[in-house]
């Protein structure tokens, strides 16, 4: 890192407002949008999160890299995010399982980031501002004029309309095997899907189908399922039509069916609410959610920009019959889950499969079985 660490780089973000500082991984320039996660740690699997396709990570905790990179704790096969911006990067890692530094493996993915900068200011920016288009420049490409710079931020695409999920869902069906004795099938779409969401599931007896974001109604009912999951994943949920369209048919069959982050956003629309980008987002592992099914708080893992315009203080009539908001994030009032009362389906805005982060929704996996256990009696 120490080349790179002498490296100008130059952060653009599309309203003018400039930060400069030093190249961190990979050096040449990236565009996205520029969003914060408040997590202090998990930053390995907050980067494999297909969710962060085309954003441009800010982390606020201002140490990061310090216990390096390992094989075990990846959420998909590859780095997603953009780029990444980090204050005070680690010089050397240390960590009993680190295999190679943070730095490092954002050069071998080409990840092109910036560190040095007052990422507090930023975060703040983005806080008062909204996330926002951004350009990272490092190398030669810092040198250039900042108002061309600017231009080719403002060119670049935005998030909202952007259709992202096939983007990074998987090209083949492929099936995780339930742990011990196998007790349902279930047929998970996957639209950004991470490893640990199916191994949650197969923990509980669950042979888990994943076929890909453009699977149709027939291709999931040849799974012969006893469940249908939607998974979390990137970009704006009204264009996801499809998607919305074997949801439909999910329902209409009355299979169970349970979705998390993008997967809510689908079943609100499924059922007939809207959408809407949030100002600047939810993303950590330290957001406080309500269970209004129990009044219990907990404290949970999100990666969303986007959320559902359900009405928070009655019940909805739904072409599904009626469908009511479970879950309530305690800082904004933001939907966090939604459940219907007449068919088998439910889901959170949030990733109970806690990679990284608490456990405090892992219980939301054993309500996917009781739903499943209930249909099947």
């Amino acid at each position: 890192m120490t080349g790179r660490a002498t490296t100008p780089a130059v952060l653009v973000l599309e309203d003018g407002r400039t930060f400069r500082g030093s190249a961190y991984g990979a050096v040449g320039e990236t565009f996205g949008e520029a969003v914060f996660s408040t997590g202090m740690s998990g930053y390995q699997e907050t980067l494999t999160d297909p969710s962060y396709h085309r954003q441009v990570v800010v982390m606020t905790a201002p140490h990061v890299g310090n216990t390096g990179v390992n094989d075990e704790d990846p959420e998909s096969s590859r780095i997603w995010v953009s780029g990444y911006v980090v204050r005070d990067p680690a010089r050397v890692p240390s960590n009993h399982r680190s295999r190679r530094s943070l730095d490092d493996e954002l050069v071998r993915y080409g990840v092109v980031g910036i560190s040095g900068i007052d990422t507090r200011a930023l975060t703040r920016h983005l806080r008062e501002r909204g996330a926002m288009r951004v350009g990272i420049f490092s190398g030669p490409a810092a040198h250039a004029d900042e108002s061309a710079l600017l231009e080719r931020v403002r060119t670049s695409p935005e998030m909202a309309g952007a259709d992202l999920a096939e983007q990074v869902s998987t090209d083949t069906a492929y099936v995780v095997p339930a742990i011990g004795t196998k007790r349902f099938t279930v047929a998970a779409l996957d639209l950004g899907i991470k490893g640990m969401t199916p191994h949650r599931m197969a923990e509980r007896g669950i042979e888990v189908h994943v076929l890909s974001a453009n699977a149709t109604l027939e291709q999931v009912n040849a799974v012969e399922p006893d469940g249908v999951f939607f998974s979390n994943g990137p970009g704006d949920p009204a264009t996801a039509t499809h998607q919305i369209e074997l949801l439909r048919g999910v329902l209409e069959q009355g299979t169970p069916f349970f979705g998390i982050c993008f997967g809510n956003q689908l079943l609100g629309r499924a059922l007939g609410f809207g959408t809407y980008k949030l100002k600047y987002g939810h993303r950590g592992i330290n957001q406080p959610v309500q269970d209004r099914t129990t009044g219990k708080v907990e404290v949970t893992a999100h990666n969303h920009g986007f959320a559902v315009d359900a009405p928070l203080d009655k019940v909805s009539d739904t072409p599904f019959g009626r469908a009511e908001v479970s879950h309530v994030c305690l800082n904004d009032d933001v939907v966090e889950g939604l459940r219907l009362l007449d068919r088998p389906a439910f889901s959170v805005q949030y990733h109970p499969e806690a990679a990284a982060g608490p456990h405090d929704s892992a219980y939301l996996f054993d309500r996917f079985v009781t739903l499943m256990e209930t249909k099947s009696a």
